[in-house]
């Protein structure tokens, strides 16, 4: 959710009404007379509501700051309320004595009463607008991901056949092959390895980067049957980042992209190095030797992947960085589950 409030409407019409509402409840009388007692208070109420309500929309911001997710609306709240209080009471004690040197000789009428008013308004309008807005945010990032996670199925499979088919179809090719032939008894289980992957991660937003791992090696194995040692990938990655959480298929996404668009040749081997940084994040990164003549591609791939990384992360980003040897993306880690 954004820190900066837009509501400058709510103000320009918020605050001339509650400064007129109140000394209306409060001084009805004087109001029906329209005298000028209740000009005076009117004067007075604006300059109160104003005041307060300036001063809590700032503590709104700074709560914002400080505990924007969803998650800490609890510890949003306690600020609110801790910083709402110390400020509601130094700020009247203040008004109150300049009031009634300055202006009234008595005791001010409305005092402590408007603040209160003016400071639970605040809050109910601000929070009950920012959770409307954190629901319907929550709504379109649920369909979001639900779309990209569709695209990125289409994107991994390249063809409109039921994988449960293609899966099922395997099972009953091996049975077929000779048990001699080993070589294509293990294509064909690797095969099946990235199919079943599929299935599995499909419904979901994240999985363990162990799990994707796993999966990677079937896929590498497949592409390396056709390019030999030509097809260089080495993985760097620690124990505790295989822990972490990486979305599905992404990185299978990454190497494809690679191979799609470079030269994988004795001369020129395709080298892709997997390894992780600081601050969580993976990175994924290839010798550029680009291709004259690319395949056929629909061009989602990478950007598949930095939308769905939109949506799943509200402070980190993919990176991409391409220089004249080196193409470089950077994919955040998270540490919860989907």
């Amino acid at each position: 959710m954004p820190h900066q409030l837009n509501d400058r409407a709510i103000r320009l019409i918020g605050i001339p009404l509650v400064a007129i509402l109140i000394p209306m409840v409060i001084q009805f009388e004087d109001f029906m007379k329209l005298n000028a007692r209740f000009g005076i208070n009117a004067m007075v109420t604006l300059f109160i509501t104003l005041t307060f309500w300036e001063g809590n929309r700032y503590i709104v911001v700074l709560a914002r700051r400080k505990f924007p997710a969803y998650s800490q609306t609890r510890q949003r709240l306690l600020t609110e309320a801790v910083l709402a209080l110390l400020y509601t009471v130094v700020a009247t004690l203040l008004m109150e004595l300049i009031l009634s040197k300055f202006i009234f000789k008595t005791k001010v009428e409305i005092g402590f009463r408007i603040t209160l008013v003016t400071t639970l308004l605040v809050y109910l309008v601000y929070e009950a607008i920012y959770f409307f807005e954190a629901w319907k945010l929550n709504v379109r990032k649920t369909e979001s991901l639900m779309r990209e996670g569709v695209e990125s199925q289409l994107e991994v499979l390249k063809n409109q056949l039921d994988p449960h088919f293609l899966f099922n179809s395997m099972n009953t090719l091996a049975a077929l092959i000779d048990d001699t032939n080993a070589d294509a008894q293990q294509y064909l289980e690797r095969q099946s390895d990235v199919y079943r992957y599929v299935l599995v991660s499909r419904t979901k937003n994240t999985v363990l980067v162990e799990e994707e791992m796993a999966f990677l090696d079937a896929y590498v194995y497949l592409n390396k049957i056709r390019f030999r040692d030509n097809l260089l990938v080495e993985k760097l990655l620690s124990p505790e980042t295989l822990r972490l959480q990486v979305a599905p298929l992404s990185i299978q996404m990454l190497i494809e992209n690679a191979i799609k668009h470079n030269i994988v040749s004795r001369e020129y081997p395709l080298k892709i190095s997997i390894r992780q940084e600081e601050n969580d994040y993976l990175v994924v990164e290839n010798n550029i030797q680009q291709k004259t003549i690319l395949e056929k591609s629909t061009k989602v791939g990478l950007q598949n992947i930095i939308n769905r990384y939109a949506l799943l992360t509200t402070d980190r980003r993919v990176e991409v960085q391409r220089t004249e040897k080196l193409f470089t993306v950077r994919i955040p880690l998270t540490r919860t589950v989907s």
